[in-house]
């Protein structure tokens, strides 16, 4: 594979990656971006690029229920990914909810 497919498909993989609203002036898709103009750039770095964008690893090594529900705390990761999903909003849980420890 050429050096010029190999950058317009890394910068096809970087337009497609989402933006991270934590953190608005460090993206991933910018350093894909950056690196697509670089001189040494390998089909391998594409690939691994495009492994990350489609999930590959957690397609190949699949968590177990065991692991995403432990026994002693079964709805942590759910409510992690509440939480993350809500501050990306915006919104959070009203003071007296997170005083008792209250989740919904």
């Amino acid at each position: 594979m050429s050096a010029s497919k190999s950058a317009r498909k890394l910068r096809d993989i970087a337009a497609g990656w989402p933006t991270d609203p934590f953190r608005p002036n460090i993206q991933l898709k910018n350093f894909f971006q950056s690196l697509a103009s670089h001189p040494n750039l390998t089909p391998e770095a594409v690939q691994a690029a495009r492994g990350l964008l489609e999930n590959n690893v957690q397609k190949k090594y699949p968590l177990s229920k065991r692991t995403l529900q432990p026994a002693s705390m079964p709805k942590h990761y759910e409510r992690l990914i509440q939480g993350y999903e809500r501050s990306a909003r915006g919104t959070g849980r009203p003071w007296w909810q997170i005083f008792f420890g209250i989740w919904r």
